[in-house]
């Protein structure tokens, strides 16, 4: 039987358990936590100006969105739009205005009800706030500086949003 010396066993035995020691919790990295504050059905009006938004629950790392604004029984824009993990820690907001190709905005500012997201290269907006007052979900969308914002005030609704159908649209017929 091979006989090592204690101190070349020692020489081999410490760097193998470095390599499998557990790492303290501290410096482990957190995983940033999806903003689950802003799951539900979201409806804004104002006079004849109105919104929808709709955020499912945080589920596999990721939240989806929908939102559509319009003018009386007009839709004028609509988008998808995702709240992603990135890879290498914080959130994303993933937009595709009107379905189109996706402008990613990183996670700036986070606390228990807001969250920022910034994209300094995107046209506008270049940045989209979300944030709580009391049962509102409010939304900001801006330019880096603050300018050309645009705000939203959205409270919650249980089921589709007010009125149902738009007049347009006729209700479904059974056969």
């Amino acid at each position: 039987m091979l006989r090592l010396p204690p101190s070349l066993f020692a020489a081999l035995l410490i760097p193998l358990a470095l390599v499998h020691a557990p790492v303290p919790l501290a410096a482990q990295p957190r995983e940033t936590r999806l903003p689950e504050w802003m799951a539900g059905t979201w409806h804004s009006q104002s006079g004849a100006a109105w919104g929808d938004r709709l955020w499912t629950a945080p589920h596999g790392g990721q939240m989806l969105g929908l939102a559509r604004r319009g003018f009386g029984p007009e839709v004028e824009s609509w988008d998808y739009q995702r709240i992603v993990r990135r890879p290498g820690g914080g959130l994303s907001l993933m937009v595709q205005p009107q379905g189109g190709s996706a402008v990613d905005y990183a996670m700036a500012v986070m606390s228990d009800q807001a969250i920022e997201f910034a994209n300094p290269s995107a046209p506008y907006p270049q940045r989209i706030r979300f944030w709580r007052e009391g049962q509102l979900l409010m939304v900001e969308a801006s330019q880096l500086d603050g300018s050309r914002a645009e705000r939203w005030n959205y409270r919650p609704v249980a089921g589709p949003p007010p009125d149902g159908l738009p007049p347009e649209r006729p209700a479904l017929q059974s056969p």
